[in-house]
């Protein structure tokens, strides 16, 4: 299956409406409690067997830019209000260890044991809501805020990959996108098999 979608800034990107999705939440409220803790961070995690994320367009002087791996996972991220550094820590720690990815025998294995390329893509529409006929995004974070977030997501996945001995021998790399932009992306996927995350 193959899908192009355009990711960014809200009103830029699609996801297929198709696609299997898993939420996990944090734990339930307790007893007294009017309702759990809304998220801080929202992920939609994405099998893939292969994606290309245009980072720079063209220009009269300079041909487009783009990044891509192979068999691996899409991270399309989203930071809203209340976010900090150990949402962005838990997270991380959370899709580097889960199993997601499908091994050659069928097994569900995490994508470092797998081992898989990594695409990391800032999707600020994850945070919309519906108003009527319109989507709108309050609740998510300030630009200047996201990006720190998104820089910190991104490093933990570098560091990770950098010191671990089976991503380092099989070569597997970690990508990421430009945080605010719109940007052109495409991908090839054997589901789809996608799960959003909530912190």
């Amino acid at each position: 299956m193959e899908a192009t979608v355009q990711t960014g800034d809200p009103g830029g990107d699609v996801l297929g409406a198709s696609a299997a999705k898993v939420m996990i939440l944090e734990q339930p409220a307790t007893a007294g409690a009017s309702s759990a803790a809304a998220p801080c961070v929202r992920a939609v995690v994405q099998q893939c067997m292969s994606a290309q994320l245009m980072v720079q367009p063209s220009t009269p002087e300079d041909q487009p830019q783009f990044v891509e791996i192979q068999r691996g996972i899409i991270i399309y991220l989203c930071f809203l209000r209340g976010a900090t550094k150990a949402h962005v820590e838990k997270l991380a720690k959370m899709i580097q260890g889960i199993r997601l990815s499908e091994g050659d025998s069928g097994k569900l294995t995490s994508v470092i044991d797998l081992p898989g390329d990594v695409m990391i893509i800032p999707q600020a529409t994850l945070g919309g809501t519906p108003k009527g006929k319109v989507m709108q995004y309050h609740k998510n974070i300030a630009k200047d805020e996201g990006m720190r977030l998104y820089s910190e997501f991104v490093s933990i996945f570098q560091k990770t990959y950098e010191r671990n001995d089976k991503c380092l021998s099989a070569g597997t790399i970690v990508r990421y996108g430009t945080y605010g932009n719109r940007q052109v992306f495409s991908c090839q996927t054997n589901g789809p098999f996608t799960h959003l995350m909530e912190i």
